[in-house]
């Protein structure tokens, strides 16, 4: 047994992968909490607009946590690659390992996994997060990297991004992906007018906001999409390359923002064509019937033609006027 447990002293130790993300643990823990308070309330609806209404709370808040979430996902792009390669600087070992590349918005997530998973009486299971947002140094997280003596694979692979290399993909990707997070929190603030407007009840200009939700979602995809037009650097290992395509996160923003142009239209379309339908759909049609119902009950009923004819008669008795001659 050595000082240093069999590392070299600048090996800080290994960076085995997250189980999961607290952000994403903070934002799913307030969406579901609101579903849940929604369900609770539900049975207090009346009518047949309790169904309606559940629609409405589950797809705003679908929209609401989709648009927050993807901006701290790391799988707008993804790829994977297994091959056999060095393990460290300096040492001729090879493993047979999984390499996966995950891009998102604010950096890369670079992934070793072995097979096995030990080998060399070591746990073969990484994943570094190099930032690149405008608040972040890529190049300084790469020389972390470095010091802390990451798997060769890991550093090749982050090595790509750097500023300082040849592939001059680093200020394309931060460039795109900050465009694309700044119109995704406009789609944010959309979502949140669009929500606003319909409790109000204002409709039409409801159905505009999300149509202008839509547009930003899609909007944020093309910005995005600008990058994959220049020209790949090739990551290599032995035979194989690593090669990405859009990931989830890409993929769920684009189902999201086909479904906000959706319910936009309907709704301009259905104000336009059948306002009634739109107004039962939001449960207006119904209110509006309680309140008639009430006033209804309210009003003293109809006199009898008996009752009539006897206010007819006093009222012709109290005309009469008797003439005196002067």
């Amino acid at each position: 047994m050595t000082l240093w447990d069999g590392s070299f002293p600048f090996y800080l130790g290994t960076n085995a992968s997250f189980p999961f993300d607290t952000t994403w643990a903070i934002i799913a823990s307030i969406f579901l909490s609101a579903l849940a308070t929604s369900i609770i309330i539900l049975p207090g609806i009346r009518g047949k607009g309790r169904l309606f209404w559940l629609l409405r709370v589950v797809t705003g808040l679908f929209v609401g946590a989709v648009v927050l979430t993807i901006q701290f996902t790391r799988d707008w792009e993804s790829g994977w690659v297994t091959a056999n390669t060095s393990y460290k600087s300096f040492n001729q070992a090879m493993v047979n390992a999984d390499i996966g590349l995950h891009i998102g918005l604010a950096g890369v997530n670079i992934t070793l996994v072995g097979n096995p998973v030990n080998q060399f009486n070591e746990t073969i299971n990484y994943n570094e997060h190099f930032a690149w947002s405008f608040n972040a140094d890529y190049d300084h997280s790469y020389s972390k990297g470095l010091e802390k003596g990451l798997p060769s694979p890991i550093l090749y692979v982050a090595e790509k991004f750097t500023t300082q290399s040849p592939c001059n993909v680093h200020r394309q990707y931060r460039i795109s992906s900050h465009y694309t997070s700044v119109t995704l929190w406009m789609a944010l603030c959309t979502w949140l007018i669009s929500i606003l407007l319909f409790s109000m009840p204002v409709l039409l200009y409801g159905g505009y906001m999300l149509l202008l939700t839509a547009a930003l979602m899609l909007f944020s995809l093309l910005f995005f999409i600008t990058v994959r037009n220049i020209p790949k650097c090739p990551i290599q290992f032995g035979p194989g390359s690593l090669k990405t395509d859009y990931g989830g996160s890409f993929w769920l923003t684009l189902t999201t923002g086909l479904l906000c142009l959706l319910l936009g239209l309907g709704v301009i379309v259905l104000n336009s064509v059948h306002p009634q339908k739109l107004k039962l759909v939001f449960n207006l049609d119904e209110g509006k019937r309680e309140v008639d119902g009430r006033d209804k009950s309210h009003l003293p009923a109809e006199s009898s033609s008996f009752e009539q004819d006897m206010l007819m008669v006093s009222l012709g008795e109290l005309c009469e006027v008797t003439a005196t001659k002067l």
